[in-house]
């Protein structure tokens, strides 16, 4: 299993090092960290994705799934802003306000994000406009601060307006499978839910299902028994053969509290990016994420697989001798409320772990995130280190089977792959 493992690690290093190679780093030439607007000594993009990040879970307990599409909405918006300030190096994503470049950066950032937070959560609105406005009172006033706001406001207009009727929240239940094989509510929540997310607008790639696999192995096949008997041992909540390294792994990866957002900004400020850096960053990681998890999702509804707590009690019913039923079998993680193929977690990790490595230009790069479900910090030395592990965690959690994991991180990949060959491209 070891050398599968270095095997596995070793191909998903490759498909980065090539993400990388689709374009080089742009980090020389452009200003030192802050530099677009002196006056203040924190990066802006920094404070309003963690103030985002306060509203869409600390207040409105997004689920990752739902959370891709707000975090993407409010940095997009960001990007457009702040790109547009700085002289739009880069391509916008949607609009380019008229600038003379003596805006203030730190109120075009501000109203930004506000503006669109407010549209996504207007039960939050007293509380979101207390936090803008002590924000905003720290900015001197002046026409370089009204001028900020006016970008702001454009730019998040402009984002509202693209993501309205855009799919989101929709029906929200999958169809209830009975065949084997088939999809249907795992205990002990036996939920169902999210399934809109798989017909959700696209922001960067033409079409949700244009990764489509070849599905999930056949019942019958070693192939499918291979997978089943893997999660069966070591992603039972009583496994034995599971260290307690990747128990602490699995519950890591499985909190709702995402360290993928503390990455993000850890990486923004060791790294010193500037205001704009750290703006095209941040829209670059988290529009792929949002796109490659609406990829994975429709995946999903392609194909309608089982997950491993069905699969392995009901395994008397699938026809395949190399499988045995555990009518008792629990995974140590709980079940999401969808279908198995293809696993959500590893699309939406390979998509911002390769961004982020293209962006920098290189894979070793060190970071790490704490949880608070699982009481750790967990530390990496690579951006593919971190989708290699993934991919394990979620059968270590037992909640996924591995090639539901291994074709979640392709279209990851794939996803940010078509973003950073058509979005954000340095125009100069």
């Amino acid at each position: 299993m070891t050398g599968q493992v270095s095997t596995r690690r070793r191909l998903v290093a490759a498909v980065v090092a090539g993400i990388i190679a689709a374009g080089a780093p742009t980090l020389s030439g452009m200003t030192s960290a802050y530099a677009s607007d002196p006056a203040r000594s924190v990066n802006a993009v920094i404070v309003w994705d963690q103030n985002a990040q306060t509203a869409i879970w600390d207040y409105a307990q997004q689920q990752p799934q739902v959370q891709a599409r707000s975090f993407a909405m409010v940095h997009g918006a960001v990007y457009d802003a702040v790109n547009a300030i700085a002289g739009k190096p880069y391509q916008p994503y949607l609009s380019a306000p008229a600038t003379n470049g003596r805006e203030s950066t730190d109120a075009a950032v501000g109203t930004a994000a506000f503006k669109v937070l407010s549209s996504l959560f207007p039960d939050q609105q007293a509380r979101l406009q207390q936090q803008y406005d002590d924000y905003m009172a720290g900015i001197p006033a002046g026409q370089a601060k009204a001028r900020g706001t006016a970008v702001g406001n454009q730019t998040s207009a402009a984002m509202i307006s693209a993501r309205q009727n855009d799919g989101a929240f929709g029906e929200e239940a999958w169809p209830v499978g009975t065949q084997p094989g088939q999809w249907r509510p795992t205990p002990p929540t036996n939920a169902n839910a999210t399934a809109w997310v798989g017909r959700l607008k696209p922001f960067l790639i033409p079409s949700v299902s244009m990764f489509r696999s070849s599905g999930p192995p056949a019942l019958t096949s070693a192939h499918y028994a291979r997978d089943f008997n893997e999660v069966k041992t070591i992603g039972a909540v009583n496994s034995t053969t599971r260290t307690l390294d990747q128990t602490q792994a699995a519950i890591w990866w499985h909190d709702r509290h995402l360290g993928e957002w503390e990455i993000k900004r850890q990486l923004a400020v060791n790294q010193r990016l500037s205001t704009v850096q750290t703006a095209r960053m941040f829209a670059m990681v988290d529009l792929s994420e949002a796109d490659a998890t609406s990829a994975c999702y429709n995946e999903k509804g392609a194909w309608m697989f089982w997950r491993p707590v069905t699969a392995i009690q009901l395994a008397d019913t699938d026809g395949n001798p190399d499988t045995v039923a555990d009518p008792t079998w629990m995974p140590l993680l709980v079940t999401p409320p969808h279908p198995d193929y293809t696993s959500g977690h590893t699309c939406f990790t390979a998509a911002s772990m390769s961004a982020l490595a293209f962006f920098f230009g290189r894979n070793d790069i060190s970071f790490g995130a704490y949880s608070s479900a699982s009481g750790t910090t967990r530390t990496f030395n690579s951006f593919s280190g971190a989708i290699a592990e993934v991919i394990e965690a979620r059968i270590w959690g037992g909640i996924h089977t591995r090639t539901a994991d291994i074709e979640g991180a392709k279209i990851g990949l794939k996803t940010t792959a078509y973003a950073v060959t058509h979005y954000f491209q340095p125009r100069r």
